[in-house]
């Protein structure tokens, strides 16, 4: 077999290959077993039919297809070894010519990951928010855990901010009940905020077995962002109580004995917060800083796939469970189709363009993945994704996902290294130290793939797209 190289642009290149017939032998005798089990010859045993009778009963022709497009995914992958090539994504395969017991010969087109060289990434320099924790934001935290331990005692008389009250809703859309538009003994807290616009002032006033109807705007469900006419029953009325903030709440919400122990808890608490959403900040700014260093070509079809992957994992899994559709998204996010377009391929080509470099780092670096850093990985992914350890590993195995899972943790270490070889200081001047290469795998996941799709992994070495072969070429 003799191939050669033409590189149509810094992303693509085009293999011209040529095969002396004598290669296709064990494919050829493949396909005679192949059509010999298939088909039946009166005066010959099944499986037993000559290769000439064949010939003559079912042209040699269709012998030569079969063979043909069964060689061609070894043939082609030969050929790419033979070209030390990187394909990203299936070829594009044309045969060009092919004389029975001479010489078949054909193209394939297919996208490469590009060279990237890696500069200097040393002198990379950024700034992070400081870890600063004021007084207001103790007494919100603790604020909030005496919320939980409100009490509630039902009265009778007019509901009021602050009070609990069960709610029986309906609402209706020109006049019609929608099917899942009636609730039965919601609890709610007037003030909070937490259901829908004007149903505050609608229930404030109202004892049990009160009724108001007001206008709002859904939030979701099946008639999402419509003007909606909603009744709403009071079937309780319950006053709030709030513990007092002393010694005693701390025994009863915290393993600490006093108020002040708790509020240093809580103190610390946010510290660690903070420290933390500092170093995810910290990583997000060094990975744009040394994209920023790169110039990457983007394979044009790798790009328009992976918006492609992006936008249909975004319509339908993530806004299919929240009860929403591409246009009401858009609504709620002020946004026209085509801004969201332009912004969906930037983050692609981030994307793309992350992995791109960061691979090429691995290499670089010679950065390998223990067994060890795989599981603790998987048992974080499994854990975001609602699934146990086990389930998550069986389906990551059956849908061959291992290489994508190790490729996110050796992404992760190769900007740790970048990381670390840069100077991050927060916003007082002081320098940062960051030591977290589990936050850092999760930054890199969330700038790669951020819906799953993985696309820059590249394409399994096989011909796709081809034309039987006596469709392209007459034998």
């Amino acid at each position: 077999m003799k191939s050669a190289v033409e590189n149509l642009n810094p992303t693509r290149v085009r293999l011209t290959v040529e095969v002396p017939f004598e290669e296709l032998k064990p494919s050829l005798d493949a396909a005679y077993k192949k059509i010999n089990q298939q088909v039946s010859v009166p005066g010959f045993r099944k499986g037993k039919i000559p290769a000439r009778v064949i010939d003559q009963r079912f042209g040699r022709g269709a012998v030569l297809e079969e063979a043909v497009n069964d060689a061609l995914p070894k043939f082609y992958t030969d050929a790419v070894n033979e070209g030390e090539l990187n394909p990203l994504g299936q070829p594009e395969v044309d045969i060009t010519e092919l004389k029975d017991g001479e010489l078949l010969a054909f193209t394939a087109e297919v996208d490469i990951r590009p060279s990237v060289e890696i500069p200097d990434y040393s002198g990379i320099e950024v700034t992070v928010d400081a870890v600063e924790v004021s007084d207001e934001e103790v007494d919100k935290a603790v604020e909030q855990l005496r919320e939980r331990f409100a009490s509630t005692t039902p009265v009778e008389r007019a509901a009021a901010e602050g009070d609990v009250v069960t709610l029986d809703l309906e609402a209706k859309v020109d006049g019609e009940v929608l099917e899942d538009g009636v609730a039965s003994g919601v609890s709610y807290t007037i003030g909070s905020g937490e259901l829908l616009d004007g149903i505050d002032e609608a229930v404030t006033g109202l004892e049990a077995g009160g009724t108001a109807t007001f206008t709002s705007e859904l939030k979701g469900g099946s008639a999402q962002g419509k003007e909606a006419e909603v009744k709403v029953d009071v079937t309780a009325v319950a006053s709030r109580e709030l513990p007092e903030l002393d010694d005693d709440f701390a025994q009863l919400a915290s393993e600490f004995d006093t108020l002040e122990e708790l509020r240093a808890d809580s103190r610390k608490r946010l510290e660690q917060s903070k420290q933390y959403d500092q170093a995810t900040q910290a990583q997000e700014k060094v990975l744009d800083a040394l994209l920023e260093l790169v110039e990457v070509p983007i394979p044009e079809k790798l790009l328009e796939d992976e918006v492609k992957t992006r936008k249909h994992n975004l319509e339908h899994h993530q806004l299919g469970q929240m009860g929403l559709d591409l246009e009401g998204y858009l609504k709620i996010q002020d946004k026209t189709a085509e801004e969201f377009d332009a912004e969906l391929k930037e983050q692609a080509e981030k994307g793309i363009k992350t992995q791109f470099v960061l691979d090429e780092l691995v290499n670089k670096e010679k950065l390998s993945v223990g067994q060890e850093e795989l599981t603790e990985h998987l048992m974080r992914r499994a854990q975001s994704s609602g699934m146990s350890p086990d389930q998550f590993a069986q389906a990551v195995v059956e849908g061959g996902q291992v290489p994508m899972l190790v490729g996110e943790v050796s992404r992760g270490k190769a900007l740790a290294v970048v990381v670390e070889a840069a100077t991050v200081k927060d916003s007082n001047g002081e320098v940062v130290d960051l030591d977290d290469e589990d936050e850092t795998a999760e930054t890199v996941e969330a700038a790669s793939a951020d819906s799953g799709s993985d696309a820059a992994e590249g394409g399994k070495a096989e011909p796709a797209e081809e034309k039987p072969a006596e469709e392209k070429n007459e034998a």
